[in-house]
């Protein structure tokens, strides 16, 4: 029975010659490791596409040699010379090699060993005259061998013989080199590749359907990553466009239901929330920690802080300072647990390198214009829900991949030809194109550019909101929310968003109701978060029922509901501090029961709440049992600022049992007025 090449695992960089060191075993050992190495090359099926002939060449040599190490096995009970030993030390290390080759040729990007293919006939036939002087000095008349072995060792002598003599290049593998340069060439000059002659190549190379080029893109970008000389990457690049381009024009438009892959991607998998940007709302790749001791992701939070925030986008707290602290300790876990899920991880870092790597390169930068443009044309012209689907489908794919595909598909035009597949009566009948639609948008918006676009276009900003309130799936309501906190991060955008009651309602209603498993609720939050930080937008929240929505879902997700609450109450005035009355026993548990980040900020909502809400609101607290422990507790061992809230609360709570209300308001909060300015400036610093 044969072995697939899939059988070996993909090497993430390959070891070279000088990495295989000599095994020091005994002789018995040795001769059993190298029958087992030769069986094992012996089984594998010859390579289909590229180097057909030395493949199967070098099979039957393995195969020679596992008849020769298994007869000595058998017939020996002798020590071994030292020159024998020598011998078949060499032999050990040299099939490490040919397997090692042989994997590399199995597992790697096709169209990437075929621009290598003259590198790899050199490497082969180097294996092969290695093992011909090996062969010549095997001492044959020491080992005992019986008469047909020693016919089969004459045999393997001879084979290697003729192969040292053979041409090294398969002539069809360098033909199909040249077409693929001469490809690469013509996308550099602008041109339109022939899509004739681009099939042919892709059916040469046996990438035969999208889900063979899914797997041809994913082994160029690990590739990509293990090259560290400059004129690779940029052949890379330039295979990475012509193939992304191939599968669009050759291969139609996928559907989720169709795009089945070995390999996960992080998008699909429910991923720790910890693991999760809440910012980008993606796996962090990269975590950083910010001044309030919030993580986000290195690019996401540069990109925040550079746009002029000073406020922590979670918290909306300002930021001492604006240093980012590495989370190595996360960014351990994450790579840990994409190890195991088998998902890719690239660091920022190796992101970025391919991104200015594609920048840089002609090829790669007009594949990727054409293959956008293809799509949305594509698109202008379905004539059916299913067939938009999937071209849809594609361009929320190209989307995400990097700022030069959302620039590309968002110049093509593409913004107003989504905006039709975000209406109700397309997610009545076809809720996957609604989903696919929001969702590239969404990841459209991620360039600061298209954010303008997207507000612009006629219909866009209406078809989001549409999607956020009456969306077909849990899945398009959160991505529209998530599309509703993107643009948001523009501050003339945050202020237009904070004005729509619809937006507002449709965000609450999804904190309140959403399901608890995925994120639909997270993404709703932070965008209400986001929308906070504008204080015309407050009184619309706590209009909106912003206050009472905390308080239902303050169990599920006691950071995120403590975090809104604590913005809202502090600068909502006279509705927010009434609404906040209902909110106060659960604050209480959060306190005595919530996590570090989650008490300082049920200190500091509770601290607003009883200044401004008069004595009514404090007996409400007072009331609670144990109350007054819990706040000693806090005070110990809590942040700095929890510790600082915590001695204000037990202040208040001290002077109103000593009837000294001098730091609450008098008669009750139907007196208080919004908050001024400068004092939400103190609040915010402390």
């Amino acid at each position: 029975m044969t072995i697939s090449p899939k059988a070996f695992p993909p090497p993430k960089r390959r070891p070279t010659a000088g990495a295989f060191v000599s095994p020091k075993l005994s002789d018995q050992t040795l001769l059993r490791s190298l029958h087992h190495l030769s069986h094992e090359i012996s089984s594998v099926e010859p390579l289909h596409f590229l180097r057909r002939r030395t493949s199967r060449s070098m099979i039957r040599k393995s195969t020679l040699l596992s008849i020769l190490f298994e007869d000595i096995i058998r017939s020996s009970t002798a020590v071994f010379s030292p020159s024998a030993l020598l011998c078949f030390q060499e032999l050990y290390i040299l099939l490490q090699r040919i397997q090692t080759l042989m994997e590399d040729s199995s597992n790697g990007s096709r169209m990437w060993l075929l621009l290598q293919t003259e590198s790899l006939a050199n490497s082969f036939h180097e294996l092969t005259l290695d093992l011909s002087t090996l062969l010549d000095i095997l001492p044959v008349k020491e080992l005992r061998l019986n008469d047909d072995v020693r016919e089969v060792v004459s045999l393997l002598r001879s084979q290697c013989s003729r192969s040292t003599t053979k041409s090294l290049v398969d002539p069809r593998d360098d033909a199909l080199r040249r077409e693929v340069c001469s490809m690469l060439d013509r996308l550099r000059s602008e041109i339109v590749p022939d899509h004739s002659k681009l099939s042919e190549i892709f059916a040469q190379l046996g990438i035969r359907d999208a889900s063979n080029c899914r797997e041809e893109l994913e082994s160029l970008q690990d590739e990509f990553q293990n090259q560290t000389e400059e004129k690779p990457k940029s052949q890379l690049i330039s295979l990475v466009g012509l193939v992304r381009y191939g599968k669009c024009v050759l291969f139609g438009a996928s559907t989720p239901g169709s795009d089945l892959i070995r390999r996960k991607s992080a998008s699909e998998l429910s991923f720790p929330v910890d693991f999760r940007c809440p910012i980008s709302l993606e796996l962090m790749r990269d975590p950083v920690t910010v001044a309030t001791g919030q993580t986000y992701d290195r690019d996401s939070i540069k990109l925040w802080i550079e746009s002029g925030h000073n406020t922590c986008p979670k918290t909306g707290q300002a930021l001492a300072h604006i240093e980012i602290i590495p989370n190595r300790a996360l960014k351990n876990l994450i790579a840990m647990w994409c190890r195991e899920q088998r998902v890719p991880f690239e660091t920022s870092e190796n992101n970025k390198g391919l991104v200015n790597a594609v920048k840089k390169n002609k090829a790669a930068l007009e594949a990727t214009r054409m293959t956008g443009s293809f799509l949305v044309n594509k698109l202008s012209v379905s004539q059916s829900m299913e067939a938009a689907n999937g071209v849809v489908y594609e361009l929320r794919s190209l989307a995400k991949t990097d700022s030069d595909c959302r620039a590309c598909i968002a110049e093509a035009g593409a913004i107003p030809l989504l905006v039709r597949y975000l209406s109700s009566d397309v997610g009545e009948t076809h809720p996957n194109l609604q989903v696919n639609a929001v969702t590239t948008i969404l990841n459209l918006s991620i360039l600061e550019a298209n954010k303008t676009r997207i507000m612009e276009t006629e219909g866009a900003l209406n078809g989001v909101i549409e999607v956020l309130r009456s969306g077909a799936t849990w899945e398009a309501k959160g991505n529209a929310a998530a599309t509703i906190f993107s643009l948001s991060g523009v501050q003339a955008y945050r202020k237009r968003l904070g004005k729509k009651t619809r937006v507002i309602k449709g965000l609450v209603e999804l904190a309140r109701d959403g399901p608890e498993r995925g994120c639909f609720k997270k993404d709703a939050m932070v965008a209400i978060l986001n929308l906070a930080g504008e204080r015309e937008a407050v009184a619309r929240l706590v209009e909106g029922g912003v206050v009472e929505m905390t308080v239902q879902v303050m169990e599920g997700l006691p950071e995120e509901a403590v975090t809104v609450l604590e913005i809202v109450v502090r600068s909502g005035g006279l509705l927010a501090i009434a609404a906040a009355h209902r909110a106060i026993r659960k604050l209480g548990s959060v306190l005595r029961e919530g996590s570090e980040r989650a008490r300082e900020s049920a200190a500091a909502t509770l601290v607003t709440i009883c200044r401004k809400g008069g004595s009514e609101m404090v007996a409400e607290l007072a009331s609670m049992p144990g109350i007054e422990r819990v706040i000693w507790e806090l005070m110990g061992v809590g942040t700095v600022r929890a510790r600082r809230k915590a001695a204000s609360l037990l202040r208040i709570l001290r002077r109103w049992a000593a009837g000294l209300d001098s730091e609450v308001a008098e008669g009750g909060y139907s007196t208080v007025n919004h908050v001024s300015t400068s004092a939400t400036t103190t609040v915010v610093a402390s």
